[in-house]
């Protein structure tokens, strides 16, 4: 990770509101806006507060071309002020994938809270699923990213 970007994930000065719903995601690591302890907890409301995007795009999980949009990850580890090389995406069912930063900073990738305009639920991939800019970027479309796509998120840790 380059110098600047490490700084720009850092630099956002600001304390993180405690959720005031349901937590549906939960960051630790080495993070300068924590609001749980050590960790930044987020229910959906704070993360679709996030900038964020929309894509329409085809995956290998769907059938057809499916709109996804969430806040993008880079934003998601700025808001809880993360520093690290890498994190660690942990499904519910405990499955995890090592995502390095770089996924965060130089790609539009995001946590997609939502499919089709409704939210994600657990039998469907949700609460959130990483999802990479395929719709941007046709070379993302590989086995490498389809490894680090997890979803049923519940946290990240920032190593």
């Amino acid at each position: 990770m380059t110098a600047l970007a490490a700084t720009l994930l850092a630099s956002q000065a600001f304390a993180l509101d405690a959720p005031k719903g349901q937590v549906v995601l939960t960051v630790s690591g080495e993070l300068s806006h924590p609001n749980a302890g050590k960790s930044a907890e987020f229910d959906l409301a704070m993360l679709e507060a996030l900038p964020g995007r929309k894509g329409t795009m085809e995956t290998p999980w769907t059938t057809g071309k499916v709109e996804f949009s969430g806040p993008l990850l880079r934003a998601v580890l700025e808001a809880a002020g993360a520093k690290g090389t890498s994190i660690k995406l942990v499904a519910l069912n405990d499955y995890a994938a090592e995502v390095p930063m770089e996924d965060a900073t130089e790609l539009d990738s995001m946590l997609a809270s939502r499919m089709n305009g409704e939210t994600m639920s657990v039998r469907d991939k949700g609460p959130l699923f990483m999802i990479y800019p395929f719709d941007k970027d046709a070379t993302l479309y590989n086995e490498k990213y389809f490894s680090r796509s997890v979803w049923q998120i519940k946290s990240i840790e920032v190593k």
